[in-house]
């Protein structure tokens, strides 16, 4: 979900490219929080012309990892306690409600891959969980067939994956001991277990990594930071 083919299935452009590789320093934290987007310096590192950069920053505000402000300019998106309680909520909301969906519509490939993922996360070293974790949330809930509201849950997946990546992960036997549980009875077709066990999941997901974020906020520039390419 996070490599950016062009939209329409094309060739990727110069735009599409520049936004992959800034939301990839964004999601590891290369690219700290409250840091000014210097749009030229920008420009001259990936070589491309103003307007293909400035349509990869437009990309990445609507993937709520950049933000615009009067005076300011572009900056990369900040974080804090209360952004991160609302990405938890509403990746609980959105993720239960894909999921329900899932199980009343969904056919037997689904499942399949479901329980493919969920053994593959089972046995995944603890350096790998995070990427085989990520991967069965996405397919618990592609079973929907709801491609917005799927588009929607894989940005506020990001953004958790984001926070992940400043504060510190989640440990790995909590994430695969949690999803492996919500796996069974998604595909068990518990319509009202499977969903009301992944709301829990990411709420308490959220909830460890606000714990850890009183400790780092002003370092990670919560209310701003320096210009992209400054010392």
């Amino acid at each position: 979900m996070n490599s950016e083919v062009s939209r329409s299935g094309s060739k990727p452009t110069r735009a599409s490219n520049v936004s992959t590789a800034l939301k990839r320093a964004i999601l590891e934290g290369r690219l700290e929080p409250g840091e000014k987007v210097n749009l030229d310096r920008l420009r001259s590192e990936h070589g491309v012309s103003l307007s293909p950069m400035r349509e990869a920053i437009s990309r990445l505000v609507a993937d709520w990892l950049v933000v615009f402000e009067d005076q300011r300019g572009y900056r990369i998106a900040p974080i804090s306690a209360e952004n991160l309680a609302e990405v938890t909520r509403m990746r609980a909301d959105m993720e239960a409600l894909a999921l329900g969906r899932a199980i009343a519509v969904a056919d037997l490939e689904w499942e399949s891959r479901v329980m493919a993922d969920q053994h593959r996360l089972s046995r995944a070293s603890d350096d790998d969980s995070a990427q085989a974790a990520m991967r069965l949330h996405s397919t618990l809930i592609e079973g929907c067939g709801m491609p917005m509201l799927q588009e929607v849950s894989a940005r506020l997946a990001d953004l958790h994956r984001r926070y992940g990546a400043i504060l510190g992960h989640v440990p790995a036997d909590a994430e695969r001991e949690a999803l492996g549980a919500v796996a069974t009875s998604a595909v068990a077709r518990d319509a009202e277990l499977a969903p009301a066990m992944l709301r829990r999941h990411i709420e308490r997901h959220g909830a460890a990594l606000a714990a850890r974020l009183p400790a780092t906020s002003k370092r990670q520039g919560a209310e701003g930071g320096r210009t992209r390419g400054e010392d």
